[in-house]
């Protein structure tokens, strides 16, 4: 087996997880990205080129997943693995057409809270096996969003898929301490991203005006630094790091949309 060190990057074919993978792959790590879509997820494996790996895969599915992780074992040490991978959503609980559909809840849930632990279980026990680096043998950084802390109307499903992420990182960081793992959560504000085109210009200048400083959206390198540095900085772990440029949301432009 190749002694590369393989860092598995969930949700890593555009937006920020792609970002990740770039900045990681200039730092000599092998990144293997991992999306639902086979045509984002070949334009990605161009944009990176040289050993990064694409694999189409849904988070949520145990299978898809142990599949991955067997590619990533076969390129070298799985030693990081960083969950980008997410929905957005927004509905109100209760709006003109009747209660939040409880389908979509458990959608939003599953996608964004159950992937993320399906990884966090799988990779875990991949980098038990291996063997020490000083005193680590793997590092998870999972994303979360500053819904978890001041979602806005509209983002029940979605703040409570992100809460639960920062609620699992002190349990699971202090779980897999004993395997020299460290498990962190990184909650990050406005960032430009390919998502946010779908966000109306009415939405987004509402937005704006949470902005505190820098008073403009973030980069998605900007993210990447900062996972990067989680990654090299063993004192980090059990902890959520907000990156927002002191942003607190407002409660939001569907708080009178929908009423019933």
């Amino acid at each position: 087996m190749s002694s590369a060190t393989v860092a598995l990057v969930t949700g890593g074919t555009s937006g920020l997880g792609l970002a990740v993978a770039r900045r990681l792959l200039a730092e000599g790590v092998v990144p293997v990205v991992v999306g639902r879509s086979e045509e984002r997820g070949q334009h990605a494996r161009e944009f990176l080129g040289g050993p990064a790996v694409f694999v189409r895969a849904d988070v949520a599915s145990e299978p898809d997943m142990t599949a991955a992780l067997d590619i990533a074992e076969r390129l070298g040490s799985l030693r990081i693995a960083v969950n980008c991978a997410g929905v957005p959503h927004a509905a109100k609980v209760v709006g003109r057409a009747g209660p939040h559909s409880l389908s979509q809840f458990v959608d939003v849930m599953t996608a964004n809270l159950v992937g993320t632990f399906n990884v966090v279980r799988l990779a875990a026990e991949r980098m038990m096996r291996n063997a020490p680096r000083g005193q680590e043998r793997g590092v998870i950084v999972n994303t979360a969003s500053l819904a978890a802390f001041d979602g806005q109307v509209g983002q029940a499903a979605y703040a409570a898929s992100k809460g639960g992420m920062v609620s699992m990182t002190l349990p699971l960081a202090r779980e897999l301490a004993g395997s020299l793992i460290r498990v962190v959560t990184v909650a990050p504000g406005f960032f430009e991203t390919p998502a946010v085109a779908s966000v109306p210009v009415r939405a987004r200048r509402e937005l704006d005006r949470d902005l505190v400083h820098p008073q403009r959206w973030g980069d998605p390198a900007e993210f990447a630094g900062l996972v990067a540095h989680i990654i090299e900085n063993p004192m980090i772990n059990g902890e959520t790091i907000r990156i927002d440029g002191a942003v607190r949301m407002s409660p939001g432009l569907l708080r009178k949309a929908n009423t019933p």
